[in-house]
């Protein structure tokens, strides 16, 4: 018999299966809450912090910055590499993500962008000063784009390490302001991991079934999307022979219309024992997991949003980095904030409230809470409105 699971009931999954259901406080096991998450994705932006502070932070608030670069850099117990985007993974990861590092290779391969990236000539090089000199950056190196230079063209040394990084011959060492070094694999990669290989097929059922047990519930193609380190004829060859661990459920969406999908066969198991979710409001980060997929947001919890730093100022419906408000079990909200870091102070440029939400005082006292605690992750005391935000929360 089928499983239904009501919406509220699949929103509360779908923030205890995120780590965003209980009050983001108490002991910090950071590596636990990236092993949770499976991976954690990470970004160049900083409106207010990167994504991948701001992604972790949401999960326990006594998360600080330099705690991440410490873990993988120092502690070696992370790796960054591709999912659906850049990210970082657990390094007992490691041994189920070589097929992924082989999947880049192939693609790479085939691509004309990378063309001057397989030179043996420029790899030589690359390769012989890195495992002479150690972890470097690329601007160690000084190739020219030669030819006509076209929108996104990189020079052949830059190439030649994103291909090498890609597949897996050589690895991040460490960042200094975000700017990545690389270095051997074996140099990274502590010796007992580097040394375990996998089959194949031990590497897909490992993902597929790492990605469900994160996603509570999914489809084959959000399953095939968790890593991206599969195909979807490869899931589907999975969830076939995994029938026994799996079984059919049907969600209920937000606007009332049910859609079926796939679960862990101990479901019923994890929604008896499901946590209430915490009335805490918080400030979510566009590249957080809960919402990457803009489509089951939208399916879920009836919230449409989109991020438009890709979008031409003038055609914007909100703004540049526009943060999602999450308060209980549904999206209350959107805020434009940006940092000034030198000057000392967070600034609120708007609010929006969604419709059917009011924003009394209880609701803006807990906003205002949020947003000094976000202000503490930075090191910043003072956090400033704008007259048209302040117009918007008081409305």
């Amino acid at each position: 018999m089928t499983l239904k699971i009501e919406n509220r009931q699949a929103r509360k999954l779908w923030l205890n299966s995120h780590g965003l259901a209980q009050t983001p406080t108490g002991a910090l096991d950071l590596l636990s809450v990236i092993k949770n998450l499976g991976f954690v994705q990470i970004d160049t932006i900083r409106n207010v912090t990167r994504a991948h502070h701001h992604i972790l932070w949401s999960r326990n608030q006594n998360y600080r910055e330099p705690m991440l670069g410490d873990l993988y850099a120092k502690d070696r117990l992370l790796f960054e590499h591709f999912t659906h985007d850049a990210s970082i993974l657990p390094m007992e990861f490691y041994p189920m993500w070589r097929r992924q590092f082989k999947r880049m290779e192939k693609r790479l391969n085939k691509s004309n962008y990378y063309k001057d990236g397989q030179r043996s000539d420029i790899r030589e090089n690359v390769m012989a000063r890195i495992t002479e000199e150690g972890p470097l950056s690329t601007h160690a190196f000084d190739t020219k784009i030669t030819g006509t230079k076209k929108m996104w063209a990189r020079p052949p040394h830059k190439l030649a390490l994103d291909h090498m990084w890609y597949s897996g011959s050589l690895a991040t060492s460490h960042r200094e302001n975000f700017k990545k070094f690389y270095d051997l694999t074996e140099r990274v990669v502590p010796e007992d991991i580097y040394a375990q290989n996998h089959s194949d097929m031990d590497q897909i059922n490992w993902l597929c079934s790492a990605a469900i047990d994160r996603l509570g519930f999914a489809s084959i193609g959000e399953i095939q999307r968790f890593w991206d380190a599969a195909d979807m004829k490869e899931v589907k060859s999975w969830a076939a022979r995994s029938s026994q661990e799996l079984m059919d459920v049907e969600i209920q969406n937000a606007d009332g219309s049910w859609i079926e999908a796939l679960a862990p066969a101990d479901m019923a198991e994890r929604l008896e024992a499901l946590s209430a979710v915490t009335s805490r409001l918080r400030i979510i980060n566009p590249f957080d997991p809960a919402i990457r997929d803009r489509i089951r947001l939208l399916r879920l919890f009836g919230f449409d949003y989109k991020i438009e730093i890709f979008v031409p100022a003038a055609k914007r419906k909100w703004g540049y980095y526009v943060y999602p408000i999450l308060e209980g079990e549904r999206f209350v909200g959107r805020i434009e904030i940006k940092a000034d870091r030198k000057a000392g102070y967070l600034r609120v440029e708007k609010l929006w409230q969604e419709p059917g939400v009011k924003w009394n005082d209880s609701r803006k006292e807990k906003l205002d809470a949020e947003l000094f605690r976000f202000a503490k992750l930075i090191g910043v005391k003072d956090v400033i409105w704008a007259e048209a935000a302040q117009n918007q929360k008081s409305s």
